[in-house]
C-alpha cells in the first residue's frame, strides 16, 4: 500500500460531484421461527426449551423469585447465592468444579430482590450431567460450616469496595428516594448484616425459598425441546413443595416530585439520576413508548445523547432506559457529569424532557428508531446466549416465545402519532423525581436557582 493507491474513509465517501449517497436499509428480516416447548411440569417449574443449533452448546437460565421482607432477608440471601454451588450432599466444592469441567460447563448464581437466578452453560450432549449438578444443588446444597464463613467474609470485602464507587452510591440513593424502606432498596446488604449471617440462617432460607412453584427455566440450545423437557423432568423429580416461590412486595406506583441533591463531600464528578412510572411489556403502549424512549435517549443517535454529549460535551455518556420489577416498569435518565457543569446537565435534560412531549419525534425520528428497536433485537437474539438472557427476562413476566416473535410486528405497526402520545403521556418533565450525588457545596447554589430540589442526608462512604 503506498500513498498514492491508499484512500482515506472521507476520501472513499466522496466522488467529484459530492458525497456518495447512503443506500437504502433493506428490507427487515422476519424474527426467526425457533422451536420449542413451553410447559409446566407437575412440581410448578415452568420450562421454556429452545432449539437454536448455532453452535453444539447448551445455555440454561433458571429464576426463583425469591422476595423477603426480613431485616436479614437480603444479607441471607447473598451468602446464599455465594454458597450454592459450593458442595452438596453428593459433591463438594472441587467435585461439581471438576465435574463441570469435564462436560465444558458453568454454572453461577446470583441474587437480586425479586429473585434467584442460576445461570449456566455446557457440551449440548452434556445437557443431563449439567442438570443434574443443578437438581443436586436445588435439593441437597449443604451450605458447610467453613464455606459459609469463608464466602462471608469475601462478600463483606467486596460490599466495602462497592459501596466506594459512585454509580453504586447513585443507584441505591435513588432507590431509597423513590421507594423508601420497600424490599427493591436493599440490592446490596450491609456488611454488618452479612457478618451476622449463620450456616442454618441459609439453609433455613433455602428450605424456605428455594421453591420450584413459581419459577422458570429457560434452556436453549442445539437439542430436540421435547426432549430436553423429558431430560428436565427426570432431574428435578426431587425438587418439590406444596408452596410457591416467594414474589417481591409490589412496587409503589412512582409519582413526580422534587429531587434529592445527595450530598458527596469533595466528589470531583456528579451522578444524575431521574426516573418515572412507565408500562410493563404487555401494555399495548409499550412499543409507542419504546419508540419515544430511543428518541429521548436510548441510543446513540437520540435527542439527549446530541444535546448534553454532542453539542455541549457535559457528559461522556448519556442514556435513558427501562427497568422492569414484577408487574411494574419505569423509565430511567442517567449521567455523569463534572461539577461545573451539572445544574446546566440536569436544567438540558429537563429541556429535552420537555421538547420530545410537546416536541415530538418526526417521521424521520421514528423510522430511524424503528430501525435500530427491530435490528438491535434481532442482534440480541442472535446467540444463544444471548437468546436465553432474553427470554428468562421475559419468562420472568409470564411472556415467552411468542411475544419475542411478534414483537418486531408491533413495533413496525406503531405510528407516528403513538409516538408522539407515549411522547407525551410518559416524558413530561413533570412525570420525574431523581437524585443528584456530588459535591453539595459547589452544587446546592445552582441546584436550587434551578428549583425542584431538596438537599438530603450524605451519602454513605
Amino acid at each position: 500500500m503506498t500513498s498514492t493507491t491508499h484512500r482515506d474513509a472521507a476520501e472513499i465517501g466522496r466522488t467529484e460531484r459530492g458525497p456518495r449517497p447512503v443506500p437504502e436499509l433493506g428490507a427487515q428480516r422476519a424474527a426467526a421461527d425457533l422451536s420449542h416447548v413451553d410447559t409446566t411440569l407437575g412440581n410448578g417449574l415452568r420450562v421454556l426449551a429452545v432449539r437454536k443449533p448455532t453452535v453444539p452448546l447448551v445455555e440454561i437460565r433458571l429464576r426463583v423469585p425469591f422476595g423477603g421482607t426480613e431485616p436479614l432477608h437480603s444479607a441471607t440471601a447473598e451468602v446464599l447465592a455465594e454458597t450454592l454451588l459450593t458442595g452438596t450432599a453428593h459433591r463438594d466444592r472441587v467435585g461439581i468444579d471438576t465435574e463441570l469441567a469435564l462436560i465444558g460447563g458453568d454454572l453461577n448464581a446470583s441474587v437480586d430482590p425479586q429473585r434467584l437466578s442460576v445461570n449456566g452453560n455446557a457440551l449440548a450432549a452434556r445437557l443431563p450431567t449439567l442438570l443434574d449438578v443443578l437438581a443436586d444443588a436445588l435439593t441437597s446444597a449443604s451450605y458447610a460450616d467453613d464455606e459459609v464463613a469463608r464466602e462471608s467474609d469475601r462478600l463483606v470485602e467486596r460490599l466495602a469496595v462497592s459501596r466506594t464507587q459512585p454509580r453504586v452510591i447513585a443507584r441505591e440513593a435513588l432507590l431509597r428516594h423513590c421507594y423508601g424502606d420497600h424490599p427493591v432498596t436493599r440490592e446490596m446488604p450491609q456488611a454488618e448484616d452479612v457478618a451476622q449471617v449463620s450456616p442454618e440462617a441459609v439453609r433455613a432460607l433455602h428450605s424456605a425459598a428455594v421453591l420450584p412453584r413459581g419459577s422458570v427455566l429457560v434452556l436453549v440450545g442445539d437439542f430436540d425441546p421435547e426432549q430436553v423437557v423429558g431430560q428436565v423432568e427426570a432431574a428435578v423429580r426431587d425438587w418439590s413443595s406444596p408452596s410457591a416461590a416467594r414474589i417481591m412486595p409490589a412496587l409503589p406506583k412512582l409519582s413526580g416530585g422534587d429531587m434529592l441533591l445527595v450530598p458527596r463531600a469533595g466528589a470531583v464528578q456528579s451522578q444524575i439520576r431521574f426516573s418515572a412510572q412507565a408500562v410493563p411489556r404487555t401494555d399495548p403502549r409499550y412499543p409507542a413508548l419504546q419508540l419515544a424512549n430511543l428518541s429521548f435517549g436510548g441510543y446513540f443517535s437520540s435527542r439527549l445523547v446530541e444535546n448534553i454529549r454532542e453539542d455541549k460535551g457535559y457528559t461522556y455518556s448519556a442514556h435513558s432506559g427501562f427497568e422492569f420489577t414484577g408487574p411494574s416498569a419505569t423509565v430511567g435518565v442517567d449521567a455523569d457529569t463534572a461539577n461545573d457543569v451539572t445544574a446546566a446537565a440536569v436544567l438540558e435534560t429537563r429541556y429535552e424532557l420537555g421538547r420530545l412531549a410537546v416536541v415530538p419525534p418526526t417521521a424521520h425520528e421514528v423510522a430511524s428508531v424503528r430501525q435500530f428497536a427491530v435490528g438491535s433485537l434481532l442482534t440480541s437474539t442472535a446467540s444463544q446466549t444471548g437468546l436465553a438472557t432474553q427470554l428468562a427476562a421475559l419468562a420472568s413476566n409470564g411472556l415467552g416465545v411468542e411475544w419475542l416473535a411478534t414483537h418486531p410486528e408491533r413495533l413496525a405497526a406503531v405510528t407516528v402519532e403513538e409516538v408522539a402520545q407515549a411522547a407525551l403521556d410518559f416524558f413530561a418533565p413533570a412525570r420525574f423525581t431523581g437524585v443528584v450525588v456530588g459535591d453539595a457545596e459547589s452544587l446546592a447554589p445552582q441546584l436550587s436557582a434551578l428549583g425542584g430540589f431538596t438537599v438530603g442526608e450524605p451519602a454513605a462512604s
